[in-house]
């Protein structure tokens, strides 16, 4: 495996550089990663739509991963319940370390094969959810050792890595390979593979979530009503989907406590 993830940075001397050519070197080198996601297109189509018939079957999705690549999944997974109100345990995040490990480092935690595997039967899976792996270089035993077992276990597998046919690759069902290429800073992965997985991150829960009935049209109709910003918005969707006076459509939003709820009365 060629691991283009610790390859040499384009930039020799970072460190003698101003504030100026940092910004400018670093979103040139951000300016890379769509195009590098493009290219990855068709696998994320192959894992999203294996994924999709899971979940619509009633099995649910989760992300493994370690360090930055883990707190990603779990961001990701984190954002679906508000925004698309679903049931927290339907889409869940697991980081190498649990939940301390999201604000610190925990050491050795990404090196131990079974740790994944020990933190899935800790949630309760079941043969019939899915399980992606997320890691930059695709070597982390933490994923790696998930994977291989929940395969084993009878769950789908895929994986979001940012090398090529990685150990982590050839262990899943479904890889999804964004190369990015060298970082600015060499060996950086929160950097250029960070946002990639981001990216495919977004595509993959999105583009889930608008496939099982969450989205109408273009708005997110079963989003939780938590704050004012998100009350207005509501308003909003009522009032121009039902041609409804702002007062009406409040009062209609408040006694449904949904926007999907009020369109389905």
């Amino acid at each position: 495996m060629r691991n283009i993830t610790e390859s040499d940075s384009h930039f020799a001397h970072p460190d003698k550089m101003s504030v100026h050519e940092l910004l400018i070197g670093m979103n040139k080198e951000d300016k890379t990663v769509p195009l590098a996601m493009e290219k990855a297109i068709p696998q994320l189509e192959k894992l999203i739509e294996a994924v999709y018939t899971r979940m619509k079957a009633g099995g649910r999705l989760f992300y493994i991963g370690a360090g930055t690549s883990g707190r990603l999944g779990v961001l990701d997974a984190s954002e679906l319940p508000p925004t698309f109100g679903t049931n927290p345990k339907w889409v869940t995040g697991l980081i190498a370390g649990g939940d301390s490990a999201l604000r610190k480092a925990v050491e050795g935690a990404e090196d131990n094969i079974e740790w994944a595997w020990s933190d899935l039967l800790n949630q309760g899976i079941d043969k019939t959810d899915a399980v992606i792996g997320i890691a930059a270089s695709g070597t982390t035993p933490y994923v790696i050792g998930g994977v291989k077992k929940a395969g084993t276990f009878g769950c789908l597998t895929g994986c979001i890595t940012c090398n090529e046919n990685p150990p982590l690759a050839q262990a899943v069902e479904y890889p999804v390979e964004i190369i990015v290429g060298p970082e600015f800073i060499t060996g950086s992965t929160r950097m250029k593979a960070g946002t990639a997985q981001k990216m495919a991150l977004n595509m993959i829960s999105t583009t889930l979530m608008i496939r099982l009935g969450r989205v109408k049209g273009n708005k997110m109709v079963n989003m939780q009503l938590t704050n004012n910003k998100l009350m207005k918005r509501g308003v909003k969707m009522i009032m121009e989907e039902l041609h409804l006076p702002e007062d009406e459509a409040r009062k209609r939003l408040i006694e449904s406590g949904s926007v999907a709820a009020v369109f389905h009365r």
